[in-house]
């Protein structure tokens, strides 16, 4: 019968234990480099495509800027600037026959208190809006805020600006007491 005995200072270890844990760390260590590896691959391609538009939209901007420059160019000539000029002369003329006298004559009517009469009107374009400079006459002051507020409440004139208010001087045929300058932008839409 043979009897086994370790006679040595150290007992015989299998090192199994190790080899399998240290198996599955370099598996998950393959895979976290193998999904690295895609996650900057997928990275360096979005930047790709974004660096391909980046070129493309710079190509671009230099095409419009040339064109621009060109179009510069042909309008800074003396005839095309002449034409320049006319045309916006001639907006400015169709702006101001624009402005419909009988619409903004009705609206006024609807808010005209008894006791106010309009005495002036006097129309500006600046940039597209209708500016109304009125003078009117007003029977009482009563009568006079009256008006000014329903221009204010009214949808048709807005910006209401009084610029002078004075006692009217008594001229024969008028019961106007006092007199009233104001600026109202008009926009009937």
């Amino acid at each position: 019968m043979k009897v086994r005995l370790n006679l040595s200072t150290k007992p015989l270890q299998t090192h199994r234990k190790f080899l399998a844990i240290a198996g599955v760390v370099s598996i998950v260590a393959g895979l976290l480099f193998i999904g690295l590896g895609v996650h900057v691959y997928a990275v360096r391609r979005g930047d790709e495509v974004f660096r391909e538009r980046v070129v493309a939209v710079r190509s671009e901007m230099v095409n419009l800027e040339r064109q621009r420059g060109e179009l510069e160019q042909f309008f800074s000539r003396p005839e095309n600037a002449k034409l320049h000029d006319r045309s916006a002369f001639l907006n400015t003329l169709i702006d101001e026959q624009s402005l419909n006298w009988t619409q903004m004559f009705m609206d006024l009517e609807k808010i005209l208190p008894a006791g106010v009469r309009v005495v002036s009107i006097e129309q500006k374009h600046d940039k597209g809006v209708v500016a109304v400079k009125l003078t009117i006459g007003a029977t009482s002051d009563e009568a006079k805020v009256k008006f000014l507020h329903a221009l204010e409440q009214s949808p048709s004139f807005s910006h209401l600006e009084v610029l002078n208010q004075k006692v009217a001087q008594q001229q024969p045929g008028s019961n106007d007491k006092v007199d009233v300058e104001l600026s109202v932008v008009y926009s009937r839409a």
